[in-house]
């Protein structure tokens, strides 16, 4: 018997144009943000097109896919505050027309002064009930370093050329886009300008009010910030002024990052996770990343299940690929964390086919499992909001990068005379050691807090080789939706065979152990098929006025010709092309 072909609602590229149309009234910005483009040469495709026509100029002026990156990345620390970020951390993963492959981690760290219980008051309770807040919880920033170690083993063009469009666009301003304004009107921003002076000073027009869609935004503390690090490389960021402001400002505010832990920082190249599929090979992060060993279990468990699912409705397929994420999330949740402090052998157990199929044989196709915590148990939640772009060069080589502040805006602090936003990324720790709860706070030990280590992430940059050339590059923010944001694309483009553009705008679904719920975007499913899950025993959880992550991917067919695409989810999330 054959594998049965994964099916879903029918294509409606319709869904595109609504959803570009949403929110903008300005004809400019409208103007310039593509949200599919197809090419023959180099593309980028990010959450904001002044980064991804920064991007794409790179290419057009004999840069790689790295350089394009690195340039597009430190872009959207300006045009993007909310997840864009030099005060955040991310993971990139390359792979090379030459057949190589190659991945660096620049996740934050702890602070040399945290310690696994510094959330806790005396009785033993998360102190406020959150870990999100204050200058507590910033880990240590990695993406300068990341991006300046990416640079120096892949790049081509010079350093200062990659971060002058940062700082153009951060000294002479740029025009305020519509996600950004509706951020400012009714989103977080909003409310973070309301409590931190700095934040909203960064934000407010001459005349003292906040800034409106189509005005100018100068920021003119974060250029000299960008300054320091295009003429010193990550020195001019880890050390000197912009080491001693940020330090002075944790300490008069109450953080506890210092000049040493700035000075240590380092990033790490790791082994990407590479896993088969069927005729495909998948490369991704590995940990502190969950993502890429998460991806490929659960992958691996849809093989060995495939052949036994019937056509015969989509509601059978979803309710299969969300026991598939249940097994899988809870697999991540018990053992997954930072390699340096924990086994990376016992993780790396996801890739084993053995593993696998011993998962598979608890699912079972008319009925939905139970998310319960195993007894070894005993002994966090994770924004949404992170941003990721893809870019393929002229060669065929390919960059997936994704960043993240945590939180949307970090901790909403944009650090004092420095002009960016710091991070909130300590809340991605197990905050509360020994605790489970079905709520989904996360308690075993892999995950802990400790000095200088990494925090667990499920950012996920991927690329799919099909005969060892680069056939997607993709990736999305969205917390823990994200694995399954990646996995639920690269299943529509490769089982389901639709085009990129559907791919990515049909409504996702995701399962992720606890909360113990099957989360539905809305237009997925109709009443039917809604009943038919809960039947199975699925409580659903529809989200009409949520959106789960932002794909940004770009395709390239058996030509060779490219297609990217911005998710419509994304406000300002636009693809460009290198010049011919």
């Amino acid at each position: 018997m054959p594998p049965a072909r994964l099916t879903f609602t029918q294509p409606f590229r319709a869904l595109l144009i609504i959803f570009c149309l949403l929110g903008t009234t300005s004809e400019i910005i409208r103007a310039e943000i593509v949200k599919i483009l197809e090419s023959d040469g180099g593309m980028v495709v990010s959450a904001s097109f002044y980064a991804s026509e920064a991007g794409a100029d790179i290419l057009s002026r004999g840069g790689n896919a790295v350089d394009a990156a690195v340039a597009a990345a430190f872009v959207l620390a300006v045009t993007h505050p909310s997840a864009g970020n030099i005060g955040g951390g991310g993971f990139l993963v390359y792979a090379g027309s030459d057949g190589s492959s190659r991945s660096f981690d620049f996740r934050e760290k702890a602070p040399l002064a945290a310690h696994e219980n510094m959330y806790l008051d005396s009785s033993g309770r998360l102190k406020g009930g959150s870990n999100h807040s204050g200058l507590l919880s910033t880990g240590v920033p990695g993406s300068v370093a990341g991006l300046a170690m990416s640079h120096k083993e892949l790049g081509s063009l010079p350093w200062n050329t990659l971060l002058q469009p940062a700082v153009t666009l951060a000294e002479e301003g740029f025009p305020v886009t519509a996600g950004l304004h509706r951020d400012l009107q009714q989103g977080r921003l909003a409310y973070l300008c309301s409590q931190y002076e700095e934040t909203r000073t960064a934000f407010l027009s001459p005349d003292g009010d906040l800034l409106k869609e189509g005005e100018l935004l100068v920021q003119k503390e974060l250029a000299e910030t960008l300054k320091r690090i295009r003429d010193r490389g990550p020195k001019g960021f880890y050390r000197g002024k912009t080491a001693k402001l940020l330090a002075d400002f944790m300490e008069d505010r109450g953080g506890i990052i210092t000049e040493k832990d700035l000075r240590l920082y380092r990033a790490f190249e790791r082994e990407p996770v590479r896993s088969d599929y069927r005729d495909l090979t998948i490369l991704s992060m590995p940990p502190p990343s969950s993502g890429g060993l998460t991806l490929a279990l659960m992958l691996n468990i849809l093989e060995t299940l495939m052949p036994q699912v019937p056509e015969e409705g989509k509601e059978e397929n979803i309710h299969l690929i969300a026991e598939v994420m249940r097994s899988a999330y809870m697999v991540r949740a018990e053992g997954m964390g930072d390699p340096d402090f924990s086994n990376a052998a016992d993780m790396r157990k996801a890739l084993e086919p053995a593993f696998a199929e011993s998962l598979a044989k608890r699912i079972t196709l008319d009925r939905a499992g139970t998310s319960r915590i195993p007894e070894h148990f005993l002994d966090s939640h994770e924004s949404m909001e992170t941003t990721h772009l893809s870019v393929v060069d002229a060669d065929g080589n390919a960059v997936s990068l994704t960043t993240t502040l945590e939180q949307s805006y970090g901790c909403g602090i944009i650090a004092g005379g420095l002009g960016f936003f710091l991070n909130n990324e300590m809340g991605d720790f197990n905050p509360v050691p020994g605790y489970t709860d079905s709520t989904g706070l996360i308690g075993t030990p892999a995950n802990r807090i400790a000095p200088e280590k990494r925090m667990l992430s499920s950012m996920t940059p991927s690329i799919v080789l099909r005969n060892g050339s680069v056939r997607l590059i993709l990736g999305s923010p969205g917390g823990r939706t994200i694995i399954n944001s990646v996995l639920l694309t690269i299943l529509r483009v490769f089982d389901s065979r639709m085009p990129l553009e559907d791919a990515v705008a049909l409504p996702r679904f995701h399962h992720q152990w606890f909360p113990d719920a099957l989360r539905v975007e809305n237009g997925l499913l109709d009443e039917t098929e809604l009943n038919a899950l809960k039947s199975r025993g699925h409580r659903i959880d529809t989200r009409p006025y949520g959106y789960q992550g932002r794909v940004m991917a770009i395709y390239i067919d058996e030509t060779g010709r490219r297609k990217a695409v911005a998710d419509p989810r994304s406000p300002d999330g636009s693809a460009a092309a290198a010049s011919p």
